[in-house]
């Protein structure tokens, strides 16, 4: 689950990371009245959405007086932000962060995600901060320094400093950058949160240490620990048809491809949609129903694929363990008969019960290729799409 940029600050606020002052304004007046409310001679408004890149979408200003905060704020709000994270739709902006402009010295990156490889949190910390990370990733790799923390012991103060010193920060500067690593880690294993990035982690001229962005995402198996953490959820920065699968427990994402896929497990699933691209097509989805999806759930699932414009054929592919074959059979042929199904459908079934679900489909009447493994499932869907 993501979060907007203002509402990560006030999380690791409540964990004494420091950040600049700052007020959330849904309105031009609201973003008026914050800049009186902070003072200075020096404001940015940014806009909050759901995605990186907003400074060179046109989405982050610098004003310099309160009629520049408004004329900012107008121009801001209501804005189709487009960013290499958006994608060219870009995104509706709806909500304005109004911080106080801060005198920098030096921009630094700092960023925690979980490594599955050594199942530890690793701290990365660079010199290059204000630039994408995955771009001094690629370029200069020996510029990003990290840190593999031990579950039981935490972010020890010796490596937050070792890591201040690898970044180049000066001794008069290490301590209080080390407070703010192992500040950060803490917000971070406490909240279950799956990443935290700090781009650019700020320098002040004054000697100060602050987070100027704050991107913050959390784990979603984890989120029934966080009820205060699901309430900052914002449906109107996610996709609408996810929002709807979620609501039948549905693991479902978007993609840009024409043949919507519908599998149990997400091994099986990735599999499928790398089949899909080896015979020549693009899934429009990944979709996820579980090891016990009733056919009810089959069949809302067919609905939420149904709705995408682009697709051209749909590929079931089910192995039956924990899930029956017959169930899903019964689930295919009520969602063909209840949405009116417009559009070629192929089925691979194996496992538990798969003799029956074959008849179950046979007995329909219902136009439904069945397919006797994956390669003749992705050739005959691929071709019905092309077709």
């Amino acid at each position: 689950m993501k979060i907007h940029e203002y509402q990560g600050k006030e999380i690791l606020r409540e964990y004494n990371v420091a950040t600049p002052r700052g007020y959330a304004c849904f309105t031009v007046d609201e973003a008026v009245s914050a800049a009186h409310e902070l003072g200075g001679n020096v404001w940015v408004v940014k806009a909050q959405i759901h995605a990186g890149g907003r400074g060179k979408g046109g989405g982050v200003k610098v004003a310099r007086s309160v009629a520049e905060v408004k004329a900012h704020a107008q121009s801001i709000l209501g804005m189709n932000l487009v960013t290499h994270q958006t994608g060219p739709e870009g995104k509706v902006v709806k909500r304005l962060l109004l911080e106080e402009g801060v005198d920098i010295d030096r921009e630094l990156y700092v960023g925690l995600v979980v490594d599955r490889g050594t199942q530890r949190v690793t701290m990365m910390a660079s010199s290059e901060g204000g630039t994408e990370i995955e771009e001094v990733a690629a370029e200069t790799p020996e510029k990003i320094h990290k840190v593999s923390i031990n579950p039981i012991d935490g972010l020890s103060e010796r490596q937050a400093i070792e890591l201040a010193e690898k970044v180049g920060l000066s001794n008069a500067v290490q301590n209080q950058a080390g407070e703010f690593f192992v500040s950060l880690y803490t917000a971070f294993w406490d909240t279950d949160a799956s990443l935290a990035e700090i781009n650019p982690l700020v320098v002040t001229k004054d000697g100060g240490v602050l987070a100027l962005d704050a991107k913050v995402n959390f784990d979603d198996n984890a989120l029934y620990r966080h009820k205060e953490v699901m309430e900052l959820r914002d449906l109107d920065e996610e996709d609408l048809n996810e929002i709807e699968a979620s609501k039948f427990g549905l693991n479902y994402i978007s993609l840009d491809g024409d043949i919507g896929c519908l599998v149990n497990g997400a091994g099986l699933a990735m599999a499928t949609m790398d089949i899909i691209k080896l015979y020549g097509s693009s899934p429009a989805n990944f979709l996820d129903v579980g090891g016990g999806a009733t056919a009810e759930q089959v069949t809302e699932a067919f609905k939420i694929m149904l709705r995408n414009p682009k697709l051209k054929a749909i590929l079931v592919n089910i192995f039956g363990g924990i899930m029956r074959c017959d169930v899903i059979a019964e689930g295919l042929v009520n969602a063909a008969q209840e949405v009116n199904l417009s559009v070629p459908l192929v089925a691979r079934l194996e496992g538990t019960n798969v003799e029956r679900g074959r008849e179950i489909i046979e007995e329909s009447g219902i136009a439904i290729t069945v397919a006797t493994d994956m390669a003749d499932a992705a050739e005959k869907v691929v071709a019905a799409a092309q077709g």
